[in-house]
């Protein structure tokens, strides 16, 4: 007996080894565009861009694949970035009146994005020491402007000191200056600052000698300032959208702006008419005689221009980058009619908003290039030029494969991305509205603006969050990578099949109407309409093109579909039941109801009392995603801001514990339980062992699964000869749980190969001389049932333990991390609780579970999908994709080095730990700033005893 437990034990050993070669859980990467971006930085030296967040994220971008993320501690809005000037440094400034100092690190030759100091200056006084506005000096200092008026200069690496501006008594007691909206460096004369009041005073002072030069004596509220590269001309704008021009002379006081002529680019936010352009996002872009409003999609965040040679207020203009609150634009300034440079990454996923995926591994390179071309095809008003933003090294190897990720859109559009690597990059859109009459306007086009209007506007920016008509939402979509045939149903019952088509093709798509009620009285369908089909000819561009259309009656969402590209078919299901079509022949060949008569709610449609999918995703990320904090109108709001470009100038929550209870019996009168949750081709033995055939599944919410054999004429008669399906086998699960997942094993325990895989010699051919096996996933539980027999060979029950329900399943191959030819497969289960499980097969025991995604999160469970390689996308946002992966060999993350050319000791964390602590000062009322040097590492306070005076402690 001891010897037995031995050999027990040193077998559990040698498993745990074998799991740590193959399973190991990351969250690697975040696709997409943030989600409600505050803040925009730039760094000229390192050629990197910044963006904080609402939520407290900090990210990190340069050249394609060099991507960085930080997340604040604090549960607060990022509202301003500054990067210190040709250093590795920024620093962020939170709307909780907090400083941040970041650096990026190198680590084992990577680097690492790393928060090494944090400070907060006290909400007291009625707010004077609010910081306003930030300035990195190029001497290293920052500059921090409050809102009682008051600027503390913050050396950073060393000591630091804090000194006021002296203001004359003449221009009225500090408080009517309002808060310091805007501090400048001068780019000739960096001992000169300029420092701009609310009231519309500026002052022009110098560090140096600790005294103000010059002042500007501005009459209306300022927004902003701008600092022309000749250092001598001062641009500034106004709350009435206004701007000013001053001149830096030797005369102490100007009282009025100068007169002179626009400089060779100007370029300002806002300015517009509120009365006639208070619902638009504006640019104006000025230069030589051109003058154009670029009309952004959503609210104005902040925007910069990069310069030739990528040195701060030299050189001449490249390129204009903004960043809306929905998506980044970057406009080539140098290409004639500036268009837009097309983004590597930070795509807006939701320019309409996503309402399911589908992700497709291997992707074959015939098909790859093919999509590639037919995406160049729609991107010809993109510009040539490249991506202008080129910092750091991606140091990440080569994708492994090729690997699309699809999303349905709410407008009826799907966009093909590629997922091989850290950049989710736009390959293809395409649009299945042409298939159908909407309520759109053919009148109303929001691009063009009235004839003679001025300034001439230019829609920029593809964020397009209205749908001509919700019917055209799609929910399911399947591709066959092996044939190029494509299948997408929406919300309205519609079922479009698709060839991939190199040229544009004008045809008529007739619809083949499906009742799936098959005419029982006693239901009456109180939902939306279906949608008109158009009956003449449509041309339809180059890719993928609409050959066959399937109408579901009643036209409830379509929840369930799959193709099988190598016999023609399509299956699809809805509340009301399923059906299996035949694309070749245009015909359908059965329909099955699986309405229970007193399912009422099934009959009442998206669009009244069951909310839609869209809906529901909108409204919880709404709810969990929601900032506790308004934005500051100085902080969040640059919706004034300026920027002149001379080109020729004079001089060179809290968790839950799980819930324990056991397997609930549903009653069948419960609500939906008809509706088909999963549909499952496979060829395998049906009525004896010895003869295959194939066959279509059905799984519903209310337990139950159908199966139905499939009748396949010969090759040579399969256009004249009409396929047949005819039941064969029904289980009732005893508990009616949802069944959200089925699956066949064949004789070696290994999931059917999918469609044609065989045939493409990326597969090898299912045993079929060993006995099948039916695997039932259902929300409660993992059932395996042996046929033809269907009779129940083991199970796995998940409710039993911790309380938790299957929401999505997949079956995944795990290689190992040590053996290169070693594989195993394995089911890929995400529960209501947000955990991941991985369960063996065929054995069906549970191997390594990880915690995921929050509980509450319901959007992001109910947006997750898996590969085939064990790895996952859900959304965190309504715009961004969490990239997740369980297996220990395929790992999609950065890899970045980002090295300045500034040579200089790296900054010492050895307090860090203290910063963390101290950073708020709250045992002394008088304590304003804590700051830890960077080359030194000691800690000092700045007490601040009247409004003249401070005090260093070291």
């Amino acid at each position: 007996a001891r010897m037995k437990r031995f050999r027990r034990h040193g077998h559990d050993s040698q498993r745990d080894k074998l799991k740590q070669e193959l399973f190991q859980f990351n969250k690697t990467v975040e696709h997409g565009f943030p989600h409600q971006p505050s803040a925009l930085g730039y760094s000229p030296s390192l050629d990197l861009l910044a963006i904080g967040t609402r939520s407290g994220a900090i990210k990190l971008y340069g050249a394609p694949g060099v991507e960085f993320m930080g997340l604040h501690d604090e549960n607060a809005a990022v509202t301003q970035v500054h990067f210190l000037p040709n250093e590795l440094e920024l620093v962020t400034l939170l709307d909780d009146n907090s400083l941040h100092m970041w650096t990026l690190r190198a680590h084992n030759s990577v680097s690492e994005l790393l928060e090494v100091g944090r400070k907060g200056l006290e909400k007291c006084a009625q707010g004077r020491f609010m910081v306003t506005s930030v300035l990195a000096l190029s001497s290293g200092e920052l500059l921090l402007g409050t809102e009682g008026g008051h600027v503390f200069v913050v050396e950073v690496p060393g000591s630091f000191s804090l000194t006021l501006p002296r203001i004359p008594e003449e221009y009225g007691p500090r408080r009517n200056l309002e808060c310091v909206e805007a501090l400048q460096e001068n780019p000739r004369n960096p001992q000169q600052v300029l420092i701009g009041y609310g009231r519309g005073l500026m002052v022009l002072w110098d560090l140096q000698k600790k005294c103000a030069v010059q002042h500007f004596l501005g009459t209306q509220q300022l927004e902003s300032v701008w600092w022309m590269e000749d250092g001598i001309t001062i641009i500034s704008s106004h709350s009435d959208g206004s701007y000013c021009h001053w001149s830096v002379s030797e005369e102490d006081v100007q009282s009025q702006p100068n007169k002179q002529e626009t400089p060779p680019y100007l370029i300002f936010s806002g300015g517009m008419p509120r009365a006639s352009y208070g619902d638009r996002h504006c640019i104006s872009v000025i230069h030589s005689k051109t003058h154009i409003a670029l009309d952004f999609t959503s609210r104005i965040i902040d925007f910069f221009v990069i310069r030739e040679g990528k040195q701060l207020n030299k050189g001449e203009p490249s390129a204009l980058v903004v960043l809306v609150e929905e998506e980044l634009v970057v406009v080539d300034l140098q290409s004639e009619g500036w268009p837009v440079i097309q983004t590597p990454y930070l795509v807006p996923l939701h320019c309409s908003a996503i309402t399911c995926s589908h992700h497709v591994s291997s992707i074959p390179l015939k098909l790859w290039e093919r999509v590639l071309a037919t995406g160049e095809l729609q991107n010809t008003h993109y510009s040539r030029k490249p991506w202008p933003i080129n910092g750091g090294k991606n140091l990440a190897p080569d994708p492994p494969q090729r690997d699309l990720l699809l999303t349905g859109h709410e407008d009826g559009t799907v966009r093909f991305w590629d997922a091989s690597g850290v950049c989710l990059y736009p390959m293809y859109k395409l649009s299945t509205a042409g298939v159908f009459h909407t309520d759109a306007d053919p009148n109303d086009n929001m691009n063009q603006g009235a004839e003679g209007e001025w300034p001439p506007f230019r829609k920029v920016g593809c964020f397009d969050p209205y749908s001509d008509d919700p019917r055209l939402g799609v929910q399911k979509i399947h591709l066959c990578k092996y044939s190029g045939y494509l299948t997408v149903a929406g919300t309205a019952g519609q079922v479009l099949v698709m060839e991939l088509n190199d040229e544009a093709a004008e045809q008529t798509v007739e619809a083949t109407v499906v009742d799936l009620l098959q005419g029982q009285e006693g239901f009456r369908w109180k939902g939306q309409a279906r949608l008109d089909v158009r009956h003449e000819p449509v041309t339809f561009p180059p890719g993928f093109q609409p050959f066959a259309l399937v109408q579901c009656l009643p036209p409830a969402v379509v929840t369930a579909i799959a193709l099988h590209s190598e016999w023609k078919l399509v299956a699809f299901g809805t509340s009301h039941g399923f059906g299996l079509y035949d694309y070749q022949q245009r015909t359908n060949i059965m329909v099955r109801c699986t309405l229970n008569p007193s399912d009422q709610l099934a009959l009442e449609g998206p669009l009244s009392r069951v909310k839609s999918i869209k809906k529901s995703l909108r409204q919880s990320f709404r709810r969990i995603r929601r900032s506790r904090v308004s934005m500051r109108k100085h902080h969040g709001n640059n919706a004034a801001k300026v920027q002149i470009l001379c080109l020729h100038c004079q001089h060179p929550d809290m968790e839950l514990a799980p819930v324990q209870r056991k397997i609930e019996a549903r009653s069948s009168d419960d609500s939906f339980t008809g509706l088909v949750r999963t549909l499952y081709f496979a060829d395998s033995f049906m009525s004896d062992g010895g003869h295959s055939t194939p066959s279509l599944w059905a799984g519903t919410n209310g337990g139950a699964v159908f199966a139905y054999v499939i009748r396949l004429p010969p090759v040579e008669r399969r256009m004249e000869d009409k396929v047949t399906a005819h039941p064969a086998k029904e289980i009732q699960l005893m508990h009616r749980a949802p069944v959200v997942g089925l699956a066949i094993l064949d004789g070696r325990g290994a999931p059917l190969p999918e469609p044609l895989e065989v045939a493409h010699d990326l597969a090898r051919s299912p045993d079929m001389l060993g006995s099948h096996h039916l695997l039932v996933v259902s929300e409660e539980q993992i059932k395996l049932f042996t046929l033809p027999k269907v009779s129940a060979k083991t199970k796995l029950k998940l409710t039993a333990t911790d309380g938790s329900r299957v929401r999505r399943v997949g079956v995944a191959s795990f290689g190992s991390s040590r053996v290169e030819d070693y594989s195993e497969s394995g089911l890929v289960v995400l529960t209501n609780l947000g955990d991941l499980h991985v369960v063996s097969l065929p054995a069906i025991k549970m191997q390594v579970h990880y915690p995921c995604i929050r509980r509450e999160d319901v959007s992001g469970i109910a947006s997750c999908v898996f590969t085939k390689h064990g790895q996952g996308f859900y959304l965190i946002s309504p715009s961004e994709f969490e990239r997740f992966s369980l297996s220990a060999r395929c790992l999609v993350e950065p890899r970045s080095l980002v090295e300045s050319s500034n040579s200089k000791a790296p900054i010492s964390t050895s307090n860090t730990n203290q910063t963390q602590q101290d950073g708020r000062l709250t045992e002394d009322s008088r304590s304003v700033w804590s700051c830890l040097t960077k080359r030194h590492g000691l800690m000092e306070h700045a007490l601040l005893n009247d409004e003249s005076e401070y005090t260093r402690v070291l």
